[in-house]
């Protein structure tokens, strides 16, 4: 078992690594808006770059982990508003192109930061 950490995405903000590697998958933490330099500030300013960013921190700790985007066989999408489904989902489909991994989303009361998107996968690792 391996336990990732990229200085390309933000650290964890609890107990808990940014993804694990094992049996020849990746299993991501829930990535939200924050930058990976550092600052602890969420991204306030919309939906859609708030998933640009979150799927941005994804895919460096993806690589961290020896994987890919065409690699994500199952993600799940957590909202804060189900009315930002469309909206999250164009982004997401910009991020995956023809890569269609199967996929959940929820709406959920509130996220951590109050984030208005947070999205985790599970990747095959190279």
């Amino acid at each position: 078992m391996k336990f990732t950490q990229t200085q390309n995405a933000p650290s964890a903000i609890g107990p808990y690594s940014q993804a694990v590697v094992h049996g020849g998958l990746v299993y991501t933490s829930g990535q939200i808006a924050l930058k990976p330099d550092g600052d602890d500030a969420i991204l306030k300013e919309n939906v859609i770059l708030q998933a640009k960013q979150v799927l941005s921190n994804l895919e460096a700790v993806l690589q961290a982990s020896g994987s890919s985007m065409d690699k994500v066989i199952k993600t799940t999408i957590f909202l804060a508003d189900m009315n930002d489904f469309a909206a999250v989902n164009e982004v997401y489909e910009a991020a995956f192109g023809t890569h269609k991994p199967a996929r959940s989303t929820v709406a959920v009361k509130t996220l951590p930061k109050n984030a208005l998107v947070e999205i985790d996968a599970i990747a095959i690792a190279e």
